[in-house]
């Protein structure tokens, strides 16, 4: 059914919930594969950059906050690899699931209210609106 399933995720409980749902849609398919996506947000960069000592210690804090989401998905015996993305996260994950035509997309959300979202504007409504696949927007 769904064989190649785009997981955003950017280190909170909302990412972990999310590679739950992925999970239970991945084990409908022998052969489907999950790829995570983190994005690398250009207005947090240097702030991390700062605080870290080498780009190795900043590879390392990066992949730290992607461990829940890898066991979550390593427990059940799915495939997946992690692709660390640079940019905006919304343009950046649409790009991506667009160029690579992912079957599902799925991603969490921060539970905005009307007024944040609409003033704000969420990651994963600008997901949903620039995908040219299914999304499923966990709560």
């Amino acid at each position: 059914m769904y064989k190649k399933i785009l997981l955003a995720v950017d280190g909170s409980d909302h990412s972990v919930r999310a590679a739950k749902e992925a999970v239970k849609i991945a084990k409908g398919s022998d052969d489907s594969q999950i790829t995570i996506v983190f994005v690398a947000d250009h207005d947090n960069a240097k702030n991390e950059v700062l605080h870290s000592g080498s780009s190795a210690e900043l590879d390392f804090q990066r992949r730290k906050k992607l461990q829940p989401v890898e066991e979550a998905i390593a427990s059940e015996n799915i495939k997946y690899r992690v692709e660390i993305l640079h940019g905006t996260p919304g343009p950046t994950i649409v790009d991506f699931a667009n160029k690579e035509a992912f079957d599902m997309l799925v991603i969490g959300s921060r539970g905005l209210n009307s007024l944040q979202e609409m003033v704000l504007g969420s990651v994963s409504h600008k997901v949903v609106k620039r995908a040219n696949c299914p999304v499923l927007i966990v709560k």
